[in-house]
């Protein structure tokens, strides 16, 4: 399940990147692994996203689940990634009850985190090849980055190493609250060396 050397060298020539910058986006993203002891997939499920998938019909019946602002104020909490990562299955299945394919396409996935409503970027037909995908293998998650840095064009970024640029089309506008671009400049001059 885990990434070998000759599968970060692959898709960095895919990307025409160096490849410690696909392993700065890995490390980054999913400093533990793509999955949890327990095989599950990491995810981070993101209930502003919920929200707007549903049209805010469920903010007020479970304002812990759904709700109109990003905030990281629900996320699930833990000794250590592993449970924090079960707890955030946890609230994925509690949203999943209300509505399915919203709650799949609002957690983020795996060793690259990428969002489920991104599917079609990364390569697949339906929410659920992504979703089967993502439980897979850390091989299929990377191969579903490849596939969305390729569509949304941001091989550029990585390849140039311009992490604010990359970290703001990736993470979104607000990618330096969690100082995205500097943990992804750090981690590339590790990787670097």
């Amino acid at each position: 399940m885990t990434l070998a050397e000759a599968d970060f060298a692959r898709a960095a020539e895919a990307l025409r990147c160096p490849v410690a910058a696909v392993k700065a986006v890995c490390e980054v993203e999913a400093p533990e692994g793509g999955f949890d002891a327990a095989g599950r997939p990491r995810i981070l499920f993101e209930g502003h996203k919920f929200s707007a998938a549903t049209g805010g019909r469920y903010d007020k019946a479970y304002p812990t689940l759904s709700y109109p602002v990003w905030t990281r104020q629900f996320y699930a909490r833990g000794a250590d990634a592993n449970a924090r990562n079960a707890g955030e299955h946890q609230r994925l299945q509690q949203a999943a009850r209300l509505d399915r394919n919203a709650a799949l396409a609002s957690a983020s996935w795996g060793k690259f985190q990428i969002l489920g409503e991104n599917f079609r970027a990364c390569g697949f037909t339906t929410l659920q090849a992504f979703i089967n995908a993502m439980y897979s293998s850390e091989g299929r998650q990377l191969e579903a980055f490849v596939a969305f840095v390729k569509h949304e064009g941001l091989a550029d970024e990585m390849r140039d190493l311009r992490w604010a640029d990359f970290a703001r089309r990736y993470n979104g506008p607000r990618y330096a609250e969690n100082s995205y671009d500097v943990k992804l400049a750090a981690a590339y001059g590790r990787h670097a060396c």
